[in-house]
């Protein structure tokens, strides 16, 4: 399975997610690509922000080579799930993609860990570093689910 986590910047939380989610695919021996990107283009080729890369290195976790990537419409076709961490950027997905997209590959992250929830994972990135281990916290609670749902 082909695995798109998303966000505004692909910097703060999907970069996350993406640490998360293949740590847990590897440990349950499932061979699953999970990538990462961002809806708009301001950071690309950045490195995840320096407190997504502390909070994963104190869960074990390194992030440090991810670089932020823009997504485009082809990525719509070329993975089986995608994960919108917010609804701004689920809106942004579907503008991206177009009028033929396959949003039915489309998901709000947050909607597997309270099934038809239309919640969004706080960007953190608007605060101070208290607000990335939340965060870290909620990602890796949705991303046991995933796991639990598709293993």
């Amino acid at each position: 399975m082909k695995i798109l986590m998303v966000c505004l910047g692909n910097i703060c939380r999907s970069p996350i997610a993406e640490g998360v989610l293949r740590k847990m695919a590897k440990e349950n021996s499932l061979d699953w690509i999970i990538d990462s990107a961002g809806t708009n283009g301001y950071h690309i080729g950045e490195a995840p922000h320096p407190f997504s890369q502390k909070i994963c290195i104190q869960k074990g976790i390194d992030i440090s080579q991810q670089r932020a990537t823009l997504l485009l419409a082809r990525h719509l076709e070329e993975y089986d799930l995608i994960y919108a961490l917010a609804a701004d950027v689920y809106q942004a997905i579907e503008k991206i993609g177009g009028t033929n997209a396959p949003m039915h590959k489309v998901k709000l992250f947050l909607s597997e860990l309270h099934e038809g929830s239309t919640e969004s994972v706080p960007d953190p990135w608007y605060g101070d570093e208290s607000g990335y281990l939340p965060v870290y916290e909620l990602i890796e609670k949705t991303c046991h689910k995933i796991i639990d749902k598709y293993h």
